[in-house]
């Protein structure tokens, strides 16, 4: 199955809500896998958390966790509070405006960050920023969980990846499909341990680091 373009708050919706059809697809299996490596309690931190469509989900199916979403972005700030309000969860915050490259967040702390579909949407600036900003937040021990479409050395990458990739540098030539061992390599650098590897449907993975 071939990774589906990229989806962006401005590219239009309806009302407040906006939809990233990705996320009806995919919530599920990244559900299975956050079971496994999110904490019992605490605090998780969502960045880039787009329509906000994941969050909700993910808040439903954990109730024990509270749920901090954010993005940079206004128009997904929007969308994220629309459907979080819709959705009535208790363990929902309100949305941070939040970019993930920034020296300074407005958070100080969480038990776990997540962060789906970025990393191959936005300039190698905003993964180191991320990996950073984890890496201030988290104790140790805390998770990192990525999901996306990676190029893994020695690892054939599929066609559709290869497509979705030139599809990318062609809409900014700052995006793209990001190596894992580079991403390994600057997460080590930031004081973050890669944990474990998941391969997940529509030849995406999920990513673990753990702060050291």
């Amino acid at each position: 199955m071939a990774s589906s373009p990229p989806w962006m708050p401005s590219d239009g919706g309806h009302d407040n809500k906006r939809h990233a059809p990705a996320t009806l697809r995919n919530r599920d299996a990244i559900a299975v896998v956050l079971a496994e490596w999110l904490p019992a309690t605490g605090t998780v931190l969502e960045v880039a958390s787009g329509s906000g469509e994941h969050v909700v989900h993910f808040a439903a199916a954990f109730p024990a966790l509270d749920w901090q979403p954010s993005d940079p972005d206004p128009a997904a700030l929007v969308s994220i509070a629309a459907w979080s309000g819709e959705a009535g969860l208790a363990n929902i915050a309100s949305p941070l405006a939040l970019d993930a490259a920034a020296a300074d967040w407005p958070i100080d702390r969480a038990d776990a960050i997540l962060c789906i579909n970025m990393v191959h949407i936005s300039p190698w600036a905003t993964t180191l920023g991320l990996l950073a900003g984890a890496a201030r937040l988290l104790a140790p021990g805390a998770p990192l969980i990525l999901y996306g479409p990676y190029v893994e050395p020695d690892v054939p990458t599929a066609e559709s990846n290869l497509a979705f990739d030139t599809s990318l540098r062609a809409r900014d030539p700052a995006w793209g499909l990001r190596d894992t061992d580079a991403v390994k390599a600057a997460a080590a650098d930031a004081g973050l341990t890669f944990t474990e590897r998941r391969a997940m449907p529509a030849n995406n993975l999920m990513l673990l680091f753990r702060c050291t």
